[in-house]
């Protein structure tokens, strides 16, 4: 796939604009209320992310202009059905409903069939992933994968094969009226609720808004277990001060999640 074409779907690449989170705001409001042109309005100024999602499923057979046209559905069912109300950023809602529109095209144009069984393993070994990649700071291995579910890893290798592409969590497997159930609320994991989800997403958002010292600095004590004395010797201040804009920017997270 050319992702890197001037023109797809006779839209100019170069030239898409990118909206501020305030333009998005004002014209989501607007476009709640009826406002078609808001609506048209929002979608133009959204296309870069959709073709920045499209990028991800490079080196296919399918024409870029097919894909760019089926994740525009995806945006327009994304502003469709975006409450505004939640404290969650739209481009955050907006990416898993065109991935999901994706999916449900290659899968439902595949030529080959794969078992529930097999899609079943392959789901759980995805998931299983990300969370050991999450706890170990690292890709994890296969060997790690099928320990961690108690299988062998030849099961595992052959269902991440089986599926030709590669599923993602949030692919909506059920959808009625805007709703949708994805993938990921179908494995049973107690510990990744929808409330924990959100509450992520939360954390993630309010440490955009920490400096890029203090962000490290959350990274490596709270993320990679570090010390503080590690994390003062690795990015050359005292111990003190790493104390000191560690507990500032904990305070700045823990306001912005009230």
């Amino acid at each position: 796939m050319r992702t890197g074409k001037v023109e797809i779907c006779g839209v100019n690449t170069s030239e898409l604009k990118v909206m501020s989170a305030e333009e998005k705001e004002d014209l989501l409001a607007k476009a709640k209320n009826g406002d078609r042109k808001a609506r048209e309005d929002l979608i133009l100024g959204n296309l870069k992310l959709v073709l920045s999602v499209i990028k991800r499923f490079g080196g296919r057979s399918e024409s870029p202009d097919d894909l760019f046209q089926i994740g525009c559905i995806g945006l327009m069912k994304a502003i469709d059905n975006f409450d505004t109300s939640h404290n969650v950023k739209f481009s955050t809602y907006a990416v898993p409903m065109i991935i999901g529109e994706l999916r449900r095209y290659l899968r439902d144009n595949a030529a080959i069939r794969v078992s529930r069984s097999l899609k079943d393993l392959a789901y759980k070994a995805l998931s299983t992933r990300e969370q050991l990649a999450a706890k170990l700071s690292r890709e994890p291995k296969i060997e790690e994968i099928a320990a961690e579910l108690g299988v062998a890893k030849e099961e595992v290798s052959v269902a991440l094969d089986a599926i030709v592409d590669p599923v993602s969590l949030y692919e909506p497997i059920y959808s009625e009226n805007g709703d949708s159930v994805y993938v990921m609320d179908k494995i049973c994991d107690t510990s990744n609720t929808d409330e924990a989800w959100l509450e992520k997403i939360a954390i993630s958002q309010a440490m955009e808004k920490l400096s890029a010292r203090e962000k490290r600095i959350i990274m490596m004590r709270f993320f990679q277990g570090r010390t503080q004395m590690e994390v003062a010797k690795e990015i050359s201040i005292s111990q003190a001060q790493v104390s000191r804009l560690e507990k500032g920017a904990l305070d700045r997270i823990k306001r912005d999640l009230k």
